[in-house]
C-alpha cells in the first residue's frame, strides 16, 4: 500500500487495481460488488475457464477492509458482497476480529482461507472454490454458511463456534492429509447444522459436538470406503433430531422437510462406517430410506447411544456388522428387512420401550431378528423382547420368545442337561404351555387304562386286595407320591412288569418337568 494512504479517510490507496477500488467503494457503500460475466459456462468458479486480472482482487485487500475498513458513507452500513471474484493469495485473518457482514457468492480462491481463531457475525460463502477452510476456534455470533461450496482440501472447524446455523448443503469437500473431510471434533452449533445433499470424500468427523437443535444429513453422500470411518462422530450431542435420511431434489423441495410425493428423491448414502457411540439425541436418530455400503471390517455403530426413538428404516446392509450394545431408546421403529442376519447384529444391553415396526414383521421374524443379535447364547435380547411384548398385552407372545430362550440356551448344554432340556420340551414346553402335561396325562392314562385291562395280575396276598380297576392301577403308577390302593397289591410279571416300570418312570419325568416349569414361571412373575 502506498505510504500515508489508510483507510480512515474514506479514499482508497493509491495502489488499488480499478477492480479492487471498486470493491473498495462497494464495501463503503454497503452494496455487491458484481464481476461476473453473465455467461454461466465462464462465471462458473468450478470451471477451468480462467478469470483475469479484471476480476482479480488481493486477498490481502479484502484482509485489510475486513480488519480496518474505511468508513461507511453517510446512512449506509459497510459490508463485503462479492459475487463472481477470483481472489489471489491466501486469505488469512486468523485471529482477527471481523465486524463488516460478508457475503461472497460464486467467487474463486487461488488459496487457502485462513480463519483460525477470528471472530465474525455472520459469514456466507455460496457456490465458491475454495482450497481449503482453516477455521479451528472460529466464533461467529450468527451464521457460517458454505452451501454448494467446493474444498479440494477440506474443512477444519475444530471447537468451532458457531453462534446460530453452520450450512453445508450441496457442499463437496475432499479429504485432507490426514484423510478427513471435514474435522468439526468438540465443534458447537447454536441451532441447525445443515449438512443436506453434502458430497464428503473423506472422514466426516464430529466427535465431541455440539448441535443445539438438529443435525441433517439428508440426502448426503459419505464416501471412505478404504478407512474404517465415513462418519466419526462419537459423544455426539444433538438437542433435537439426527436425519440420515432421503432428500428432495427439485424445484419442489424444501430444505429440512421429508420429500413430498412425487418429488424425485436423494437417499443418504454412506459408503464407510457409521460411529455414534455414546451420542446423545433428544429426539430421534433416523436411519429412513439409508443406504450403507460397508466391509467385513465396517461397522455401523451406536453403542450405549441414548434417544426418545431409533428409526431403524434403512436398507439392510448387506456386509458389515451393526452394533447397538448398551443402547437405549423408547420407541423402536424398524422394518423386517432393515436388519443384517446373523453374526452381524449385536445387542447386548441394548434396551427399549416399545415397538412401533413399519410394514410386517410377524413373531417368526422377530425371533429371528433376536437370534441373530448373538453367535453365541444370551438371555438379554430374549428377555427385553419378552418383557416389550408383555407389556402392551401380547402375553401369548411373550411366552413364546421366553420358549425360543430355553431352547437357543439348551444348544449349549453339554449332552445330559440337553436330553433333559427335551424332555422338558415335549412335556411342558419348558412350563410355558402348562396345558401340555393334562394331554399327556390323559393319553398315558388311556392308553396304560386300555393296556392294563389285558394284563396277568394275581394279587400279591390273597383275600387283602381290592378289586382290580385297570384304569385306577395305571393313575396309580402315573401319579408319584400319591397312593390310590392299587399299585401295591397285584404282582406284573414279564412284559407286564416293564410296562408298569415304564409308567412309573414317565409318571415321575411329568411330575419333574411339571415342578420345573412352575417353578420357572413363578420366578419370572
Amino acid at each position: 500500500m502506498a505510504e500515508g494512504a489508510g483507510p480512515r479517510d474514506g479514499e482508497p490507496p493509491e495502489d488499488l487495481t480499478a477492480a479492487e477500488a471498486g470493491m473498495w467503494q462497494a464495501f463503503r457503500n454497503g452494496s455487491v460488488y458484481d464481476l461476473s460475466s453473465g455467461d454461466a459456462l465462464v462465471d462458473d468458479p468450478h470451471g477451468g475457464h480462467p478469470w483475469g486480472p479484471e476480476r482479480t482482487v488481493r486477498a490481502r485487500v479484502v484482509c485489510w477492509l475486513l480488519l480496518d475498513g474505511p468508513p461507511a458513507l453517510a446512512g449506509r452500513v459497510s459490508s463485503l458482497k462479492l459475487v463472481g471474484v477470483r481472489i489471489s493469495g491466501p486469505l488469512d485473518l486468523a485471529g482477527g476480529t471481523v465486524v463488516p457482514y460478508v457475503e461472497m457468492r460464486g467467487c474463486r480462491f487461488e488459496r487457502d482461507v485462513l480463519l483460525p481463531e477470528a471472530r465474525f457475525t455472520t459469514m456466507r460463502l455460496v457456490d465458491c472454490s475454495i482450497p481449503r477452510l482453516e477455521a479451528a476456534r472460529l466464533h461467529t455470533e450468527g451464521d457460517l454458511h458454505l452451501p454448494r461450496c467446493r474444498f479440494l482440501g477440506g474443512i477444519r472447524l475444530t471447537d468451532a463456534r458457531i453462534g446460530t446455523d453452520l450450512l453445508l448443503n450441496q457442499a463437496v469437500v475432499h479429504r485432507d492429509r490426514s484423510g478427513r473431510s471435514i474435522a468439526g471434533d468438540g465443534m458447537s452449533v447454536g441451532q441447525d447444522l445443515q449438512a443436506e445433499m453434502l458430497e464428503s470424500y473423506g472422514e466426516l468427523s464430529l466427535r465431541g459436538a455440539t448441535i443445539g437443535v438438529s443435525l441433517s444429513l439428508r440426502g448426503a453422500r459419505l464416501v471412505n470406503p478404504r478407512a474404517r470411518l465415513a462418519l466419526n462422530a462419537p459423544q455426539l450431542t444433538v438437542e433435537r433430531s439426527l436425519y440420515l435420511t432421503p432428500a428432495g431434489v427439485g424445484s419442489q423441495a424444501r430444505s429440512g422437510m421429508t420429500p413430498a410425493r412425487g418429488t424425485r428423491i436423494q437417499r443418504f448414502e454412506c459408503e464407510g462406517g457409521i460411529r455414534l457411540d455414546d451420542g446423545r439425541f433428544g429426539d430421534a436418530v433416523d436411519f429412513e430410506g439409508a443406504e450403507f455400503t460397508l466391509t467385513d471390517e465396517q461397522e455401523l455403530t451406536l453403542r450405549r447411544v441414548q434417544t426418545p426413538e431409533l428409526r431403524f428404516l434403512g436398507q439392510r446392509p448387506a456386509r458389515g456388522r451393526v452394533v447397538l450394545s448398551g443402547a437405549r431408546v423408547v420407541n423402536l421403529m424398524d422394518r423386517a428387512d432393515s436388519w443384517p442376519g446373523p453374526g452381524r447384529l449385536h445387542m447386548g444391553g441394548f434396551t427399549y420401550e416399545n415397538l412401533v415396526p413399519r410394514g410386517p414383521f410377524p413373531l417368526a421374524l422377530r425371533l429371528r431378528w433376536v437370534d441373530a443379535a448373538s453367535a453365541e447364547y444370551t438371555p438379554e435380547p430374549y428377555e427385553r423382547l419378552a418383557a416389550v411384548l408383555r407389556e402392551s398385552g401380547a402375553d401369548e407372545d411373550a411366552r413364546e420368545v421366553l420358549l425360543a430362550k430355553q431352547r437357543r440356551r439348551r444348544e449349549s448344554l453339554p449332552l445330559a442337561a440337553k436330553l433333559w432340556g427335551y424332555a422338558q420340551d415335549w412335556t411342558v414346553a419348558y412350563g410355558y404351555r402348562p396345558g401340555r402335561a393334562a394331554v399327556w396325562m390323559a393319553v398315558l392314562w388311556a392308553a396304560g387304562s386300555l393296556a392294563f385291562a389285558r394284563a396277568d395280575h394275581p394279587p400279591l396276598k390273597a383275600g387283602e386286595h381290592p378289586d382290580w380297576n385297570p384304569a385306577l392301577f395305571a393313575l396309580d403308577l402315573l401319579l408319584p407320591v400319591i397312593d390310590l390302593g392299587q399299585a401295591g397289591f397285584w404282582q406284573m410279571r414279564g412284559g407286564w412288569q416293564w410296562l408298569s416300570a415304564a409308567f412309573i418312570l414317565l409318571g415321575w419325568i411329568l411330575a419333574t418337568t411339571v415342578a420345573a416349569g412352575a417353578t420357572r414361571t413363578l420366578r419370572r412373575t
